[in-house]
């Protein structure tokens, strides 16, 4: 599995692929210089059950920890595996 990144200068997504076919992604939007707001996150039918889901999620930890940026997590699915794990409370724009 590999991830893709697409960015512009206001939102951007995350996509997970398995053998090059999409299996789902996490978009965000960016609010202000400092942060940005996970949205949605999504596994396409046929991939569900893999754990994809809490990948794509980790991933937006990492592009925000790299970036030194927080994330505000609206997406339900997103904030409940970031409010699950107490090692992650240092991205939660609170």
């Amino acid at each position: 599995m590999t991830f893709k990144q697409e960015e512009d200068q206001r939102r951007g997504k995350f996509v997970i692929l398995e053998d090059d076919i999409p299996a789902g992604e996490m978009t965000y939007v960016w609010a202000g210089a400092n942060k940005f707001i996970i949205d949605h996150t999504e596994i396409y039918e046929a991939f569900n059950g893999k754990g994809y889901g809490k990948q794509l999620v980790m991933k937006g930890i990492a592009y925000a920890r790299e970036k030194g940026v927080k994330i505000l997590p609206l997406c339900p699915y997103a904030k409940k595996v970031m409010e699950r794990d107490d090692s992650l409370g240092d991205v939660i724009f609170r």
